[in-house]
C-alpha cells in the first residue's frame, strides 16, 4: 500500500514517520519546501532518539527515511496512493479545500483519510464524490509513540473501508477504536470540557496554575496537568475544537472559557509560541506567565 500524507507540521510528520517505520513508501506533500525540511529533520532527531534508546537500529532508522519522499504538488503527491491522510491545520474551510483536491487527484480506489480532532466526518466527505470512502484517523501527539488512533466512520463510510484502516492501524503498531461521527468525537468530548473547566478554575482564581496541574497528577493520577497538556495540544486548537462542539451540540458547557479566547487572541499558544500557561522560552525554568493578568 502507498501512503500520502498532507501536511508536514507536528502531526503530518509524525503519521509519515508512523508509516515509513513500518515498512511503507510515504509521499509526504506540503505546500512550504522549508515545512518538508523541517519535517524530514524532526523525523531525523526522533528517529536518533529511537536509536540512542535501542528501540531500533541503524538500518531500521535508513530504510525509515529512505521509505519517505516529499513534494509540494499535492496532484504528483498522490497521484498513485492508496491512502491519503491528510494532516492540515484544524480549520473546516481548509480541509474541505484540500479534499475536493485529494478527490480530484488521488487515484479512484484511493482512500481518503483525515486525522481531524474534532471536524464531522460526513461534513468532510461531502467535498468528494467517494464519501463512502471517506474516514477518520485521528492520531495522538506524539504520533510515533502513542498507540490510540480514533478511526472515525462518517455517515456513508463503508464498513470495509473502515475494516482495512482498523487493520492498517494494527499493522503500525497502534491500537484503533472505532467511533462515530460527532463533535469531539469520544477523545476530545471528554478531554477538552476538562481542560477548558481547569481553565475556568484558573480565571476564577480558585487556585494557580502549578496548583491546578499538581491537583490532577497527584490526585486523577494524570501523567501530565491539563493545563500543561493545553500547552502541548495548542491553546489555538484547544480553541477550534471546544468551538466546534459548542456550534454541534449546541450546549453552552463547551463555551471556552473567556480567558481561553483572550489567550489564544494574544498569540499566547502554548509550547509552539513560547508562552501560553507556563514559559517555554527559558528551558532551565518554566516560570507561570499568566499569573500577571490576575495581579
Amino acid at each position: 500500500m502507498k501512503v500520502s500524507v498532507i501536511g508536514a507540521g507536528t502531526m503530518g510528520n509524525g503519521i509519515a514517520h508512523s508509516f515509513a517505520q513500518a515498512g511503507f513508501k510515504v509521499q509526504l506533500i506540503d505546500v512550504s519546501q522549508t515545512a518538508l525540511d523541517k519535517a524530514i529533520n524532526t523525523i531525523a532527531s526522533n528517529l536518533d532518539r529511537q536509536l540512542a534508546k535501542g528501540s531500533i537500529d541503524e538500518a531500521a532508522k535508513t530504510s525509515t527515511l529512505s521509505n519517505i519522499l516529499t513534494y509540494t504538488d499535492i496532484a504528483s503527491g498522490i497521484e498513485i496512493a492508496d491512502l491519503v491522510v491528510e494532516a492540515a491545520t484544524e480549520n473546516q474551510d481548509l480541509k474541505l479545500k484540500i479534499f475536493a483536491q485529494m478527490d480530484q487527484h488521488a487515484p479512484s480506489r484511493a482512500i481518503l483519510a483525515t486525522n481531524t480532532s474534532s471536524i464531522s466526518i460526513t461534513k468532510i466527505a461531502s467535498a468528494t464524490k467517494r464519501p463512502s470512502q471517506v474516514i477518520g484517523m485521528h492520531f495522538m501527539n506524539p504520533v510515533p509513540i502513542m498507540k490510540l488512533v480514533e478511526i472515525i466512520n462518517g455517515y456513508a463510510t463503508d464498513k470495509e473501508v473502515t475494516k482495512t484502516i482498523m487493520d492498517l492501524s494494527i499493522k503500525l503498531g497502534k491500537i484503533p477504536v472505532e467511533v462515530n461521527d460527532y463533535p469531539g468525537f469520544v477523545a476530545n468530548r471528554i478531554l477538552m470540557p476538562m481542560i477548558n473547566e481547569s481553565i475556568s478554575t484558573l480565571f476564577e482564581d480558585v487556585a494557580g496554575v502549578a496548583e491546578i496541574d499538581t491537583v490532577m497528577k497527584l490526585g486523577m493520577a494524570h501523567p501530565m496537568g491539563p493545563l500543561q497538556l493545553a500547552d502541548f495540544i495548542g491553546l489555538d486548537v484547544c480553541l477550534a475544537i471546544l468551538r466546534v462542539m459548542h456550534d454541534g451540540f449546541g450546549n453552552p458547557k463547551y463555551a471556552p472559557c473567556p480567558l481561553l479566547v483572550n489567550m489564544v487572541t494574544a498569540g499566547y499558544l502554548g509550547k509552539k509560541s513560547g508562552e501560553g500557561f507556563y514559559d517555554y522560552r527559558n528551558k532551565e525554568s518554566k516560570e507561570l506567565i499568566v499569573s500577571s493578568m490576575f495581579s
